[in-house]
């Protein structure tokens, strides 16, 4: 029996590794902090396509502040208000 745990970098199920695959590259490293919150932006409009841009972006900030991977980012801290 394997044992779950979430991803560090969004909080999705994983069974091994900090990481899933949707946060790793080809290699199984971390996408850089541009891939990732483009592709969770886009994550995010495809569930509310009304969002904007700029409010999606806000949103992935936000979100990202709470995930060990990115919490600590200067990106984050400073586009989030945090910084």
């Amino acid at each position: 029996m394997t044992h779950q745990h979430n991803c560090k970098s969004c909080g999705m199920p994983v069974e091994s590794g900090p990481y899933c695959v949707h946060c790793t590259d080809d290699t199984g490293a971390l996408q850089s902090f541009e891939e990732r919150i483009a592709r969770m932006s886009q994550f995010m409009k495809r569930q509310s396509p009304s969002l904007s841009d700029s409010d999606a972006k806000k949103q992935c900030l936000a979100y990202m502040a709470t995930m060990p991977a990115w919490r600590d980012h200067p990106e984050v801290k400073k586009l989030g208000g945090r910084g």
